[in-house]
């Protein structure tokens, strides 16, 4: 009896994955698709999207029903990328023009959205389903794209699973090679503020800043470099 149970357990477990592959993987193509349409060098096309609102929507009506694991890392970060992405895209279109989403009241930690079999704001979507269950994922900040020009690029096509790392490393060395991103003038080193709101996640396990940006920086820092940081620009990433 307990062999049965075992294997009903096993063939369940087996069939949740599956269909959870199946709807994921009809919600990465689509996203694929919009994000090709809809951005290019960086920059989202919010007017043609305020325009023609049906694809999004789809997108995040489908979005709402699915679930996915943390047992499968690749599939549910590339699952809350692509959402955190949509969902600020949507938050602007709801409320373009804008010049920023700072000018939309909650826009981060009040808003919430129905997606993923839960509700969640902008921001709890990144710390707690994110930041706090992978830790050690600094590459993160590189990929979500919170719509103002301060931060890293969108780029013009989804995070898949089977990609997922080679796009996150893609990502965060062409940041951290940018010379507007990191501004050096000799020892003195300008850097973004998202080194300075979310410090503790580039110096973990004893390495300093400049030690993290020094793994993906083909022109290595001095070791000593004087660090600050330069003002967040918040200005819309409108095409």
């Amino acid at each position: 009896m307990k062999n049965l149970v075992f294997v009903f357990a096993i063939m369940i477990s087996g069939l949740m994955t599956s269909v959870q592959a199946q709807g994921t993987s009809e919600f990465f193509t689509k996203a694929d698709s919009f994000f090709k349409t809809y951005v290019k060098d960086g920059r989202v096309a919010y007017k043609d999207i305020k325009a023609k609102p049906a694809e999004l929507d789809e997108l995040l009506r489908m979005a709402q029903g699915i679930s996915v694991s943390e047992n499968d890392a690749a599939n549910y970060q590339a699952f809350w990328i692509n959402s955190y992405n949509l969902l600020v895209i949507k938050g602007i279109v709801d409320n373009y023009p804008v010049k920023s989403p700072l000018d939309i009241g909650g826009f981060f930690d009040k808003k919430k959205y129905e997606i993923g079999g839960t509700s969640t704001t902008l921001n709890d979507l990144e710390n707690k389903l994110l930041r706090a269950r992978f830790p050690k994922e600094p590459r993160f900040h590189f990929v979500l794209v919170c719509a103002g020009l301060g931060c890293p690029p969108i780029i013009s096509q989804a995070y898949l699973p089977n990609t997922l790392d080679d796009q996150l490393q893609t990502q965060t060395k062409k940041a951290l090679n940018d010379p507007n991103f990191i501004r050096v003038n000799k020892n003195k080193v300008k850097i973004s503020q998202i080194f300075e709101w979310y410090n503790e996640d580039f110096v973990q396990d004893g390495q300093d800043l400049v030690s993290f940006i020094n793994k993906y920086k083909e022109d290595k820092l001095p070791e000593k470099a004087k660090v600050s940081y330069y003002t967040y620009d918040w200005t819309l990433n409108d095409r």
